[in-house]
């Protein structure tokens, strides 16, 4: 009788590990999702933005990444991964205008006019000046006095060196050249500020406006534009990168990221606190939108067409809306321009595209009662904070800078007429200067 029980205790015992996986993977689903959905962006975006067929080379390390099964249809213009083959499977389609968006091509329902006929950018077809100085600064910003790793490590994919309006430096990396577009991550938010002034501008917006979405029936409604812009709204948020975050999840599990960001609780009064945090300059962009009544092109024919951006892509979110905390792609030459737009206090081709003395505004820290942040203004990174001091000693008082994910970085000085982009892959250099910093002070002498 003993033996005849065996087969039922095992079957009990399988269905028990059978539940157990089973309830194992829903709860982990969800942080499997983030990984499998960074990577079906990076892999959409790679192929159908920036044309590159390498997408496993802009994977960060992490113990997710081997067993990644991803797939590109060049035909439907989509890419898949999964958990080999089989779990969390998530996907990205690409479309012209709003780039690669997780779990399908948006939904617009207001994408606005197509931009008109714009300006020019100069940096498009302009000629390098040879500068032995420069190039040898440059040089050492790619790292080529490093060891292999080290410089791998380092992974500068192209340096932009702008004086007087003209371009005296560049450099790429093996397989990227200046009309290879790069994601800046969140160099986007300098870019919203930009977009936020030219809608200041038209009288569309005001830094003053609050009641910014209509559920928000408490203290939310306090919450004005400015306060977005400088990450004191208040609202609950982690911008830690890692698997189940707020930030991933926004990113790659929401199909309305501005709707996710909204629904977080307030952990602070707004205008108390400041908080690095994606989900307040998306939920500006759906405001933005909302107030101009246009969504997937808004910064197209507001800030890319009049500076004649002919690279630039602000990929959107599912409904459309464009995720301005992280994904503009352009190339190098255009994220000059877009610097070259703020070194000018808004001035292109002549016309005025922003508010007179809106990048002193911008980039002038506001003192808070509590603050995560050192330097951080209106979508740009200053080098002088609200008490006077420099964040960087060897860095001009002036300076300022956008800055984003895995070492992008464009720094503006406008005391020397300097503008300096710097783009790469830099995953290990987290909390690190990615050599661009002694590149900036050498030219700022």
């Amino acid at each position: 009788m003993r033996r005849r029980r065996w087969p039922r205790v095992l079957a009990a015992v399988l269905v028990l590990v059978v539940v157990a996986a089973v309830g194992g993977y829903w709860y982990a689903r969800p942080l499997l999702r983030t990984g499998t959905g960074y990577a079906a962006h990076n892999a959409c975006a790679l192929a159908f933005v920036a044309e590159r067929s390498n997408p496993g080379t802009d994977l960060p390390p992490n113990p997710l990444v081997p067993y990644l099964s991803t797939s590109v249809d060049d035909d439907a213009k989509r890419a898949r991964t999964s958990i080999k083959g089989l779990l969390a499977g998530q996907e990205a389609a690409w479309s012209p205008e709003t780039g690669c968006t997780v779990g399908g091509a948006p939904e617009v329902a207001t994408p606005g006019p197509a931009p008109a006929a714009g300006g020019t950018n100069p940096f498009t077809t302009a000629s390098s000046t040879d500068d032995p100085e420069v190039a040898r600064l440059i040089a050492a910003a790619f790292g080529d006095e490093l060891g292999d790793v080290e410089r791998e490590r380092l992974g500068t994919r192209g340096v932009v060196v702008v004086r007087d309006g003209a371009i005296v430096g560049e450099r790429y990396a093996d397989g990227f050249t200046q009309d290879t577009p790069q994601l800046g991550w969140s160099m986007t938010k300098s870019v919203t500020n930009l977009l936020t002034g030219r809608l200041v501008l038209e009288g569309a917006v005001r830094l003053t406006d609050d009641h910014l979405r209509p559920e928000w029936k408490d203290d939310r409604a306090k919450i004005t534009v400015d306060q977005l812009l400088r990450m004191t709204g208040g609202l609950a948020w982690d911008e830690t990168y890692d698997l189940g975050t707020p930030i991933t999840q926004m990113l790659y599990g929401e199909r309305d990221m501005a709707g996710y960001v909204a629904s977080q609780e307030l952990a602070h009064a707004p205008g108390t606190h400041q908080q690095y945090s994606s989900g307040s300059t998306t939920l500006l962009c759906s405001v933005l939108g909302a107030r101009a009544k246009a969504t997937s092109r808004l910064a197209a024919a507001q800030v890319f067409a009049p500076l004649g951006l002919r690279s630039a892509v602000l990929e959107t979110d599912g409904v459309g809306t464009p995720v301005c905390s992280s994904y503009l792609w352009a190339t190098p030459r255009d994220w000059a321009a877009l610097a070259q737009l703020a070194l000018q206090d808004g001035v292109w081709g002549g016309q005025r595209l922003l508010p007179e003395g809106w990048m002193a505004a911008s980039t002038k820290v506001t003192p808070v009662p509590s603050s995560e942040e050192k330097g951080y203004a209106a979508g740009w990174w200053s080098n002088t904070d609200a008490d006077g001091s420099l964040v960087e000693p060897t860095l001009t008082p002036d300076t300022y800078s956008m800055q984003g994910h895995d070492g992008q970085r464009v720094y503006v000085v406008p005391s020397k007429r300097l503008v300096v982009v710097r783009l790469g892959f830099s995953p290990e250099m987290s909390g690190e200067d990615p050599a661009v910093v002694p590149l900036v002070a050498a030219l700022s002498r």
